[in-house]
């Protein structure tokens, strides 16, 4: 089993699309994956349609969920394989998340070894998957720190506009400094998103990050398609909303690079 936290403290890079998607086509591809969604925002659980059982109220306040998540496993101690749940896509499975996640990082600062409870909890799952999946949210909060120190590998969603590579030099300090209390974490790729072939700004980025991360960064470019900006609204991959867009194409032409490079 390898271990992936997708992260990058600018919000809107594609890091919840690029969960959601990649493990959908790996799981195409009869890979066993576990998605953790670490975001309070719980976007990658309604994007899954996991939320949209609930009534809405009841999941979007800090109250308590009527459902476990992953915030069970930080703070009250749940193991991963008592709140995991299975997804309408074959071979994927889900760690939800709650708001009341968003309360986690205080009631975690007083906790022995804060920053390695989900480290811990991964390694004492039980069942068997290829991959684990960690969707971060938009900051390098606890939440994050708790995820780097988790993983194996580090994908960096970086999106084709504007001041793309901002805040990238922080992320990687960061990662440095965890290798304090997870010395096996290395960046394992980092993946181009809402590509614009219109665009010269999109080229020029793609440019840029070619050039930073050289060997790291993924062949496979995302490009901006509408069809993946939808698919979430009805609970739904890519692959079940449009498995001939654009987007889809790329997610399943990603998954066989992913697989071909990390050899699982």
């Amino acid at each position: 089993m390898k271990t992936f936290v997708i992260a990058n403290q600018k919000g809107g890079v594609g890091k919840t699309t690029t969960t959601m998607n990649l493990g959908a086509s790996l799981a195409a591809r009869k890979k066993k994956v576990l998605v953790i969604d670490m975001d309070p925002q719980s976007n990658l659980s309604s994007g899954l349609g996991f939320t949209q059982q609930f009534d809405k109220q009841s999941w979007n306040t800090a109250d308590e969920a009527p459902y476990k998540s992953i915030y069970d496993v930080l703070v009250e101690g749940d193991s991963i394989s008592s709140v995991f749940v299975s997804t309408s896509t074959d071979n994927l499975f889900l760690v939800p998340s709650h708001l009341s996640l968003a309360g986690a990082e205080i009631e975690m600062v007083n906790m022995l070894t804060r920053e390695s409870l989900l480290k811990k909890a991964i390694s004492q799952m039980s069942e068997d998957f290829d991959y684990v999946i960690i969707d971060c949210p938009p900051s390098l909060g606890l939440l994050t720190i708790n995820a780097l120190s988790a993983a194996d590998y580090l994908l960096i969603p970086i999106q084709c506009e504007y001041f793309a590579l901002e805040g990238l030099g922080q992320l990687i300090e960061t990662t440095k400094l965890i290798k304090g209390i997870n010395p096996k974490l290395v960046i394992g790729g980092v993946i181009l998103t809402m590509y614009d072939s219109r665009t010269k700004l999109s080229e020029n980025v793609v440019s840029d990050v070619k050039e930073f991360f050289k060997d790291t960064a993924f062949k496979t470019i995302v490009p901006r398609n509408v069809r993946l900006s939808e698919a979430p609204s009805y609970g739904q991959t890519i692959l079940q909303y449009d498995d001939k867009s654009t987007g889809a194409l790329a997610y399943k032409k990603l998954a066989g690079e992913f697989i071909k490079r990390f050899k699982v």
